[in-house]
């Protein structure tokens, strides 16, 4: 016959024994659940900075486009404004002078929001990782002060204003064109500083397309006839911009891959 205390603990040793399986589950499941969040985490994370990323830098594309059409809506629609005489900068002033005036400071803020995205993709260390991000917040600064400090009616703009350049620049004529300067120059320099970036890293097309805009900021800038201030100024505006959209675009491509 068999030893009822003998029976007794063997009962009693496997009732003692289930908990302790019970708990060992546990602490399995736990680090289970553990390990996986530390891989799931990081992906998580990595997937919304790329977004976050992405989200920048479509600022930057958007910011040629939302001056382009704005512009040649005003152009093509505000009676008495002639492009071949009074520069684009003239379209701040007026009844209607706001929209030219949002137009400068909402594109000058998507070049910041794009320049941010550009200091995501490209760290310092990294060729243009410093002063190429930098040169386009440059950019969109000269643009916001360009729209929030509008130029002295001239050129017969609006009505009513001289009909040559004004007489004496009022202090607000006279940080719009540093603004003027400031978006101008800075981009065309971000040209020449990705040429060098790309020339570097054997994209040849990339390198002569930012070479190629710099060259043309330049010699259409420099241009010596005055009569057609005004229409190369549109063109130089037209060429910085393009140029922005595209590299963005191309950042923004690499981010996505």
């Amino acid at each position: 016959m068999s030893n009822p205390g003998r029976v007794a603990r063997r009962v009693s040793d496997s009732r003692s024994d289930k908990p302790a399986r019970h708990t060992g589950d546990r602490r399995q499941d736990e680090e289970a659940k553990m390990a996986t969040a530390a891989i799931v985490r990081p992906e998580r994370a990595d997937d919304g900075k790329q977004r976050t990323t992405g989200v920048l830098l479509a600022g930057g594309i958007a910011a040629g486009p939302v001056f382009a059409v704005s512009v040649t809506a005003q152009v093509l629609t505000r009676d008495g404004f002639d492009l071949s005489r009074q520069p684009l900068s003239l379209l701040a002033l007026g009844e209607h002078g706001w929209i030219q005036i949002a137009t400068f400071v909402v594109s000058g803020l998507l070049a910041l929001v794009g320049a941010a995205g550009m200091r995501r993709v490209l760290p310092p260390g990294q060729p243009a990782g410093t002063w190429g991000p930098r040169l386009v917040a440059v950019f969109g600064i000269g643009l916001t002060i360009g729209g929030v400090l509008v130029a002295d009616p001239s050129m017969g703009w609006p009505a009513g204003a001289p009909q040559g350049p004004a007489e004496t620049m009022s202090w607000h004529a006279v940080g719009h064109g540093v603004g003027a300067m400031l978006a101008f120059w800075s981009l065309t320099v971000a040209c020449l500083v990705f040429a060098r970036r790309d020339a570097r890293a054997g994209r040849r097309g990339a390198a002569g397309f930012s070479l190629a805009a710099a060259v043309a900021v330049v010699v259409v800038m420099a241009w010596p006839d005055q009569d057609s201030i005004s229409v190369r100024m549109a063109l130089g505006s037209g060429v910085v911009f393009g140029w922005l959209s595209v590299v963005c675009a191309r950042l923004l491509a690499v981010t996505s891959r």
